[in-house]
């Protein structure tokens, strides 16, 4: 199966503001205060979340970074992420697809929050070269997914596991439950 198409992704945004409940669910909440608890530096000096969506994850980690940029590739939620990030001055909110549109700065931290699982192996593994590539040794990558059943590309799980494979990154932090499953590396090549 072969990556995402946007158009799902416009489908979703066109039917609800908020289609996975990012601000109003107990799982989503309890899940970013986990995703947030888990970084391991107190401060980042720069970070990347691409796959923002309306910004609710990124309204978190806006508060611990000094520059973040939030990306996504649907301006509908951009518009909502830019709301309720406009407060923080060190946040740059963008439409940007990855991996084609990847930026060209250094990354301290880089989160890949329900989005991995959305490409295929082979373009996953590329957007994995490229955060090797945009962060330097002791930057820090957090991955967190749903592990349920779904008909993207990949399961949550084979996420995590292409990239627990990358040479570059060592997995320094593992949390799974039955529903999503919560991964911090450390760039060390």
């Amino acid at each position: 199966m072969t990556s995402t198409e946007r158009r799902y992704f416009e489908e979703m945004y066109e039917s609800s503001r908020d289609p996975w409940n990012y601000s109003s669910s107990w799982y989503e909440r309890r899940k970013y205060a986990l995703t947030v608890a888990a970084l391991p530096r107190v401060r980042y000096p720069s970070a990347f979340e691409p796959g923002c969506s309306i910004g609710v994850l990124s309204e978190l980690l806006a508060v611990r970074c000094d520059r973040l940029l939030a990306t996504d590739i649907i301006p509908a939620p951009l518009e909502r992420a830019s709301e309720r990030l406009h407060r923080f001055p060190g946040v740059i909110v963008e439409q940007r697809a990855i991996p084609e549109w990847w930026p060209e700065q250094r990354f301290d931290l880089v989160v890949l929050s329900e989005l991995a699982y959305y490409f295929d192996a082979e373009t996953l593994s590329d957007i994995v070269l490229k955060v090797a590539e945009s962060t330097d040794p002791g930057a820090d990558l957090v991955a967190v997914h749903w592990r349920g059943e779904t008909d993207y590309p990949l399961t949550g799980d084979q996420a995590h596991e292409l990239i627990d494979g990358s040479p570059e990154f060592q997995r320094v932090a593992h949390h799974a439950e039955e529903r999503f499953v919560l991964d911090v590396w450390e760039r060390t090549k």
